[in-house]
């Protein structure tokens, strides 16, 4: 795994152990053997002559090992089962139908069973474990989860439709950053910030027009004028109501939307999810990362 990776922390997170405890399993091989298979200094691991002719090799033993277990997992049926599907409100709805419906296609014997959360959990149940896998839209208070980057939107601000702007092509996040908000619950931490634009603001605070826990919450808020809101260019096609409108803004960077899970803690039925919606949609760069606590 070190071989592949060069990288003692990812290789370590893979194996599902400490930095520590892997670099001294490597240490114990290289002495029990007498070779070196890795050169390190304080900004690089590198493979030796001899690393490099073993990696082949070792690689191809892991896979002979993963395809005995995915055997093991067929024979014994433990695919079988329910797999608790979490997503938040609003997110990535078109994707959510498409992966359910064909993954329940090829693994008729899973019960899958999608469970929506609001604003007040943008982790979609990952956090307290009430889902095993989720759809969500980054940034969340997730360091240890991993996720799979599906899709990409632009920013929008759904606005009063007598808003001063609302007749726009489109407008700068400056421009709206003075009008009352409309965000999420504070139990939405990091992601709330990330919808308040609070890394526009510099010192200034945003005035907290009123909270909402769901898209209808929020544009009915909206549309009675007491105040704005950021959100995605998905949202102005599924929730577009009576009383806003939506105005493109073109100065951030796009949103993402991530199909995410806790490494340790899957099951063979989440497993067999996220396998399958690697193999068989090509989403982009479909990039495997953890979570980040932000993403600008």
């Amino acid at each position: 795994m070190l071989g592949a990776e060069l990288n003692y922390r990812r290789a370590a997170e893979k194996l599902f152990i400490t930095q520590p405890a892997l670099s001294t399993a490597i240490k114990q091989l290289e002495h029990q053997f007498g070779v070196q298979l890795f050169t390190r200094n304080t900004r690089e691991v590198a493979l030796t002559d001899l690393g490099a002719a073993w990696l082949p090799q070792v690689q191809q033993a892991l896979g002979g090992v993963d395809a005995v277990m995915e055997n093991l997992v067929t024979l014994s049926g433990t695919r079988q089962g329910r797999l608790r599907f979490g997503y938040l409100i609003g997110t990535g709805a078109d994707l959510l139908f498409r992966i359910v419906r064909h993954f329940e296609s090829a693994y008729p014997d899973v019960a899958v069973e999608p469970i929506e959360f609001d604003f007040s959990d943008p982790t979609a149940g990952l956090a307290d474990g009430s889902a095993d896998v989720a759809l969500i839209r980054p940034p969340v208070d997730l360091p240890e989860h991993r996720m799979l980057i599906l899709d990409s939107e632009s920013w929008v601000a759904c606005l009063p439709r007598d808003h001063r702007l609302a007749g726009r092509d489109e407008l700068e996040i400056a421009e709206l950053l003075d009008d009352p908000i409309v965000c999420a619950p504070l139990t939405a931490g990091s992601w709330r910030d990330y919808w308040l634009a609070m890394d526009a603001r510099g010192n200034r605070p945003p005035t907290i027009a009123a909270v909402a826990a769901t898209y209808e919450a929020e544009t009915t808020s909206i549309a009675r004028g007491l105040g704005i809101s950021f959100t995605t260019s998905s949202v102005a096609r599924f929730y577009d109501r009576p009383g806003i409108v939506y105005v493109p803004i073109s100065d951030r960077k796009p949103c993402h939307t991530a199909l995410a899970w806790h490494p340790a803690q899957l099951t063979p039925q989440s497993d067999a999810l996220i396998k399958y919606v690697q193999s068989q949609w090509n989403f982009g760069d479909g990039e495997d990362v953890p979570v980040p606590a932000t993403l600008q």
